[in-house]
């Protein structure tokens, strides 16, 4: 009986010493860097009601485990350091010892595929960025893959290729200028809609969107909806048989049927990404996200992605719990509009210049250019990077230059060194009898044209609503704009369109003038 109690009593204390020992979040690990000039939460478990002390650089601070273990301490804010220094934590005798942690600036990078896309895959038709990604090692710089089970690595010839080339290209620049270390971490998947990774409890509490779903619904006709499914799906299934018969497969992907408005349109869960990717770094203390999505749009029928990205920002913050912090995200589509200069690596791949203006009958919208510009007046502390001068296509190959280009807007509107990060920005507007005076913001060193003896890109209209290209003239920090085809104008635009090659306003810093349109 002796040996029996002795033995039960022996298991007992090995059980008891298993849950003292003490553990840290995975997030805090080797390698690591600490967001600096804030306060720094710390976490993980241990036994409950256990005394867990957290010591770095000259702190040591004390905190208690709740009822189930789980224990979270902050330190004070940290001066920047590249120097590698140790953290110790320690409950009881159980000590977790974490090397090699730095101080400094810690982003965030997500969205989809331009995000995702990684240094190997852009190397060859990136210069330089591939001399960039070529040196043998960035002691300044560390990396995180978001995930389940995140862990920081150094930046190293084996682990930047695999890295993200737009998150690289702006955190080196950040690092390069700002003589800090820097953190970056990146939860990013390809061809992902921005309703994928809102946190499912904003979106289900969200009053914006179940506005837009109420006022979607009212013309939305499901039964329309089932019918015109139904007829693709007999045309597919019909051009499957055929190539069947071949031995071939069908063009195209079988269509998909119709779901209800404020369902994923794409079948995953709306906000099933950021469970994954983002939700397990999420409190991490931070400066800010870097966000590359939008061709993908919301994802959520009846959902626009202004309303869908404003919600997603505020989920975000909440998650993080400090508050209003810097949210940039780079303007869709990519590309589009000619460059001041091509010889500028961040903008060397911009379009060709244009001096025909098109039909502006047949230009089509520019509106998906300035949901951007709405997004960043919309939300406080956020901002977008311009890109219409960096290079088209779905895939653009100059990540250097989105990147560098993400990294001036933060140098501008984060860290208040002085850089000149946008272009001239609409600020206001005055009709004059015939005549519409625009007033800037961003012009740097004054107003003005490129590849051409006249400005390009403004359009008036009048009460009849009919748009017509203006004469435009530079007049100190404003333009003038008239048409002999409108007597009265009430309203005014610029660079109104997808594509932009022939809009030729900048500032002397040669950054772009910036979308937009007003008036009555």
């Amino acid at each position: 009986m002796n040996s029996i109690c002795t033995g039960l009593l022996a298991l007992l204390f090995l059980a008891s010493g298993a849950q003292s020992a003490v553990t840290l979040s995975s997030l805090f690990s080797d390698h690591m860097v600490l967001q600096r000039e804030a306060t720094v939460p710390i976490w993980g478990q241990a036994s409950p009601d256990e005394t867990v002390t957290v010591s770095f650089a000259d702190q040591t601070v004390s905190t208690t485990a709740d009822a189930d273990g789980k224990w979270r301490a902050e330190l004070k804010p940290l001066e920047a350091s590249p120097s590698p220094r140790s953290m110790v934590v320690q409950a009881g005798d159980s000590k977790v010892t974490v090397t090699d942690v730095l101080v400094g600036e810690v982003w965030v990078g997500s969205g989809q595929s331009n995000m995702a896309g990684r240094i190997s895959s852009y190397v060859k038709n990136d210069e330089t960025l591939a001399a960039a990604a070529g040196k043998a090692l960035y002691p300044g710089i560390r990396l995180m893959q978001g995930g389940p089970k995140p862990m920081w690595s150094e930046a190293t010839p084996q682990t930047v290729p695999q890295f993200s080339a737009l998150h690289f290209a702006f955190g080196e620049r950040l690092q390069r200028d700002l003589k800090v270390p820097v953190g970056l971490i990146v939860g990013a998947v390809g061809g992902t809609p921005s309703g994928s990774w809102i946190p499912p409890e904003t979106y289900a509490d969200s009053g914006k969107c179940k506005a837009d779903v109420a006022a979607f619904t009212k013309n939305y006709d499901h039964g329309a909806a089932i019918r015109v499914y139904e007829a693709k799906l007999a045309v597919w299934e019909k051009q499957a048989a055929v190539a069947k018969t071949k031995g071939a497969t069908p063009n195209g992907r079988k269509p998909a049927p119709p779901v209800e408005p404020g369902q994923s349109s794409r079948g995953g869960q709306i906000g099933g990404l950021y469970q994954r990717y983002i939700e397990p770094v999420a409190g991490y203390r931070i400066r800010g996200v870097l966000w590359d999505q939008g061709e993908a749009g919301s994802g959520v029928v009846g959902i626009g992605q202004h309303t869908m990205m404003s919600e997603l920002i505020r989920g975000w913050r909440d998650a993080w719990g400090q508050g209003e912090f810097p949210f940039l995200f780079v303007q869709k589509p990519s590309g589009g509009g000619s460059a001041f200069s091509n010889d500028n690596p961040i903008t060397r791949n911009g379009d060709p210049f244009v001096a025909t203006l098109p039909d502006i009958a047949r230009i089509g919208s520019g509106e998906p250019r300035f949901l951007y510009v709405r997004l960043m007046h919309d939300n406080p502390n956020s901002w977008m990077v311009p890109a219409s001068d960096l290079g088209s296509g779905i895939h653009p190959t100059n990540k250097w230059g989105y990147g560098n280009r993400a990294a001036e807007v933060a140098l501008s509107q984060v860290y208040r060194t002085g850089v000149q990060a946008y272009g001239p920005t609409y600020t206001s507007h005055k009709v004059d009898g015939r005549q519409v005076v625009i007033s800037f913001e961003h012009v740097g060193q004054g107003l003005t044209v490129a590849h051409a003896d006249k400005l390009h890109g403004f359009a008036i209209a009048g009460t009849s609503g009919d748009w017509h290209w203006a004469e435009a003239r530079i007049d100190g920090d404003t333009v003038v704009a008239w048409s002999d085809n409108v007597p009265e104008p009430t309203r005014v635009r610029y660079a109104w369109c997808q594509n932009r090659q022939w809009a030729n306003l900048f500032n002397k810093d040669g950054l772009p003038a910036i979308v937009f349109e007003a008036g009555e």
